[in-house]
């Protein structure tokens, strides 16, 4: 491609992407369309020649378009994908060009040094001092895994010998799906993970924990880490982490937060101390891609001693060699799971400068305001409960059947009416099983929505509940 077409597409490309920005609202959340239909768009052999950029930007029109989910709406609050902020948008865009691979100094400097910078920022923001450090990770699926390899490699020999004898991680009930897969991955296999069965408002039950504890150690299994939410995905819940990092010390084991979700509250104005003790975790995951408003993808693992991460990971191939005679090239590779890493930094860098945290937190705040105002509307509705009070913006609804149905029902009439809600175009969200039962959940992580939002959204499930129900 010369470069004259190259300005050409690119600034046509530009313009597109202004004029969705401009229309996001505007358009149907998701598309109401069968997956059949969609791959039919796709079904074709690779093509033998190429056509000219304009026809391919055409096609995209046509194909790509018209079926995406748009989470950059107001509408959108279903799984915690955010609304990218536009300058991290032109970050990946210019990321993507300069294709610097973060993993070796050499083909990277100023891209490592953003990197570095941009860690150093999170680590601050959750109050780590001068000898943390971390990596910016597709997500929290592989910071998270980072965290339990660190934690397991702190307790155990299994770095160089490999995992001998049974072990066990404690975390919540109320966990995320990536914890599960990270003890797997590290080899304490999935019956190693103790879920803990937590209180009214979500929380690990400290009670619980320790029980636990003692069983494993009368039986033989030994204590490798505890993995504490900081903002669970279906509810927001932040465990007592004082209370855990006590009982971590006492037990010699690795205390891991995961702030994936959470973690936007560190620029929060006024929520900031719902993660109160973070700071005290041995390692922590936030995802910059989730409630800092970066473009997908853009996680992070960060360290309370960054030497941890060396000490897990370091391994120079003679391939990998640096001219470096006074160590001061900084290589990922050595210092985390990735060799291949992509410039993830720069969107995150650029939308720091570009809006500053406290701008950032506004918008957080904002999230969690929308979601306690639906909680209210439904706390105030004879038809409706709310499981607890948002602790961050994520909300959780069960409808009340006016007539008595089993729990089955009830789950499979909150599943129509989410599926009729997305069919409809104007909003997006889940549902989930919390303590037995059926919840709608709605979770802004989106710069765009608003609290008119909220209280149409509401009336929009107190319209189709009731519809579903009569129908029933």
């Amino acid at each position: 491609m010369h470069h004259e077409e190259f300005r050409r597409l690119g600034h046509a490309v530009v313009d597109r992407l202004a004029d969705y920005f401009e229309t996001v609202d505007d358009r149907p959340v998701a598309a109401d369309v069968e997956p059949a239909e969609v791959m039919r768009h796709f079904q074709e052999p690779p093509p033998r020649s190429g056509k000219a950029g304009e026809e391919v930007l055409a096609e995209l029109d046509e194909k790509l378009m018209p079926y995406c989910t748009h989470t950059g709406s107001g509408g959108y609050m279903g799984l915690i994908t955010a609304s990218p902020l536009p300058v991290g948008v032109l970050g990946d865009f210019i990321a993507s060009a300069l294709n610097q691979n973060v993993g070796v100094y050499s083909i990277g400097p100023s891209a490592v040094a953003m990197e570095r910078e941009t860690v150093r920022w999170l680590c601050e923001l959750a109050g780590y001092g001068a000898g943390a450090g971390g990596n910016l990770t597709s997500g929290g699926m592989t910071a998270n895994l980072i965290g339990l390899k660190l934690a397991r490699d702190a307790v155990s020999s299994a770095h160089d010998s490999g995992v001998e004898g049974k072990w066990a991680v404690y975390t919540s009930e109320e966990r995320h799906v990536s914890v599960d897969k990270a003890v797997d991955l590290v080899g304490f296999g999935r019956e190693g993970l103790r879920a803990i069965p937590t209180d009214d408002v979500l929380r690990v039950r400290l009670d619980a924990l320790e029980e636990a504890l003692a069983q494993d150690k009368a039986r033989g299994v030994r204590p490798a880490c505890i993995v504490a939410m900081a903002g669970s995905t279906n509810t927001g819940a932040v465990d007592d982490l004082e209370a855990l990092r006590r009982i971590a010390d006492r037990e010699g084991i690795w205390l891991h937060a995961d702030a994936a979700y959470g973690g936007g509250l560190l620029v929060s104005g006024r929520f900031r101390e719902t993660l109160r003790g973070i700071e005290q975790a041995d390692s922590i995951t936030i995802d910059p891609h989730k409630w800092f408003y970066a473009p997908v993808d853009a996680g992070a693992v960060l360290v309370r001693d960054a030497g941890a991460l060396t000490r897990s990971f370091s391994i120079r191939p003679a391939y990998l060699t640096e001219l470096d005679d006074a160590g001061e090239r900084y290589a990922f590779y050595e210092h985390g799971l990735e060799q291949s890493r992509r410039f993830r930094a720069l969107k995150v860098w650029m939308s720091f400068k570009r809006y500053g945290t406290d701008e950032i937190g506004r918008w957080v705040d904002a999230n969690v305001d929308q979601a306690r105002h639906l909680h209210a509307l439904a706390e105030a509705h004879p038809r409706f409960a709310s499981i607890t009070e948002p602790p961050m913006s994520a909300a959780c609804v069960r409808y009340l059947p006016r007539r008595e149905l089993d729990e089955d029902s009830v789950h499979r009439l909150h599943d129509a009416v989410a599926a009729r809600i997305e069919r409809g175009g104007e909003f997006w969200i889940g549902t989930t099983r919390i303590k037995g039962h059926s919840w709608f959940r709605a979770c802004p992580v989106n710069f765009r929505t608003t609290r008119e939002h909220m209280d149409r959204l509401f009336a929009l499930l107190e319209r189709e509940c009731a519809v579903l129900e009569a129908a029933r």
